[in-house]
């Protein structure tokens, strides 16, 4: 009989396994007979790089906890070497591991498994361990969601390159009507200039005619002497 020691490591490594299975979201109970050492060693890496808890344990006692936690559906599957993957983490994880492991050895035979609480069939498992991994799922779920912003943000980079565009065809359009506008008082230049120069033009006439009338002064002693030299002959002829 087993002493009271030995009852109360069992009842502390039973309620240990009850609080596992409590917490976990999926767990799936294997067989793992025929598995070499080394199988065993790269199983367990596997599992632990996905955050699952893997162990052994004995039917009796694994039997007790799954009573605990309402699992007592597992009992019809807990005989021979028993082994249990469980994650409370990640929903897909220990299914995903298992089946994947059990592709490439058949040694591991897959038992039962449960989810939140209610245990479930070989073919529900199966179809749980295809399902991707949450890593694959955030993944997924947020390129969907990046698929929309991407497109909204080349959307919007198109519009504002657009409007860029614009403004700038507008500017380079105003400063064409610009030097348009200012063209013609440039080309109206030249006719002030040439009006300037047309000025001295009416008015040279006017200095040669003014320098032309000069002579008639000149010519005015002229008649002068004419009349002065009858009166000297007259002179000449009294005597």
């Amino acid at each position: 009989m087993p002493s009271e020691k030995v009852l109360e490591a069992k009842k502390a490594q039973v309620a240990e396994v009850a609080d596992l299975l409590k917490a976990a979201q999926t767990g799936v109970i294997v067989d793992y007979r025929g598995l070499t050492v080394e199988e065993d060693t790269d199983l367990r890496a596997k599992l632990r790089n996905a955050n699952v808890k893997y162990f052994v344990m004995k039917n009796t006692l694994l039997l007790r906890a799954a009573k605990e936690v309402g699992l007592d559906a597992l009992e019809e599957v807990l005989h021979g070497p028993t082994a249990i993957a469980v994650s409370s983490e990640d929903a897909v994880a220990p299914a995903k591991v298992i089946a994947d492991f059990a592709k490439g050895n058949d040694k591991l035979e897959i038992k039962s498994g449960f989810m939140d609480g209610a245990v479930m069939t070989l073919d529900e498992i199966k179809k749980l361990a295809a399902t991707p991994n949450m890593e694959t799922l955030i993944a997924k779920m947020m390129g969907s969601l990046n698929s929309p912003i991407s497109s909204l943000a080349r959307l919007l980079s198109t519009i504002v390159e657009g409007g860029v565009e614009m403004v700038d065809l507008a500017a380079n359009k105003a400063g064409e009507a610009a030097e348009k506008e200012e063209a013609p008082a440039e080309e109206a230049a030249p006719v002030e200039e040439k009006a300037e120069e047309a000025a001295p033009a009416e008015e040279a006439p006017v200095e040669e005619k003014a320098e032309e009338a000069a002579p008639a002064e000149e010519a005015a002693p002229t008649e002068e002497k004419a009349e002065e030299a009858p009166a000297e002959e007259t002179a000449e002829d009294a005597e």
